[in-house]
């Protein structure tokens, strides 16, 4: 059970932090109408192949953290920063009308998927405070090899999700706008819990 939860605990991450419609996992659906479900796959797979470098600079960084307990409170108070961060951005993108990005990209899809992941910027931070708090709550342990099956899990986690989309690309094409505004509004409401639960942590610590 220690190592499949770190497993379960990436793969949570990754598919609910990616499950609204983004410039991603929409450009995912769009590649599969386009060019067909093969080339959703391929762009997938480049996207997921990002979240191995992403997941496993913030697991390093917070492993190097939490062996510090000096830096613990800090850690965790920064955790709260990114939470209500992300609180407020999907907030946002739910206030916004949602269409699919980017002109048809020609080219091998995988290496797209591959360049587009890598615009994420908030992959990294995202991955940070998922694996602190799941460390604060002792789930999991950041060390390995339990951070590198975080990694792993996070990368299923977002793969999985891009196929869906990818596979399911014309109902989610249909469905974006209200797929789009109710995800992210629950997005927001949860990254404001989990702030909320980690900054009372922090004022009891």
């Amino acid at each position: 059970m220690n190592y499949i939860m770190p497993l379960i605990i990436g793969f949570l991450s990754a598919f609910v932090g990616l499950l609204a419609p983004s410039m991603l996992n929409m450009t995912a659906a769009r590649t599969s109408i386009e060019k067909g479900r093969k080339a959703g796959i391929q762009f997938a797979a480049g996207a997921a192949s990002v979240v191995f470098i992403q997941g496993f600079i913030a697991v390093t960084f917070a492993k190097y953290l939490v062996a510090h307990p000096e830096v613990i409170t800090q850690l965790k108070t920064t955790a709260i920063f990114v939470l209500l961060g992300l609180s407020i951005f999907f907030f946002i993108q739910a206030r916004k009308k949602f269409k699919a990005e980017g002109k048809d990209r020609k080219g091998n899809t995988y290496l797209i998927g591959l360049g587009m992941s890598s615009l994420n910027m908030l992959a990294i931070p995202f991955y940070l405070a998922m694996a602190t708090l799941a460390e604060s709550k002792g789930w999991m342990t950041i060390t390995q090899p339990f951070s590198t099956i975080f990694v792993v899990g996070a990368v299923l986690g977002a793969f999985s999700l891009f196929v869906l989309y990818a596979f399911f690309a014309e109902i989610i094409a249909k469905k974006a706008q209200f797929i789009a505004k109710n995800i992210n509004y629950i997005l927001s409401v949860l990254f404001i819990v989990l702030a909320i639960v980690t900054a009372i942590q922090v004022i009891r610590s």
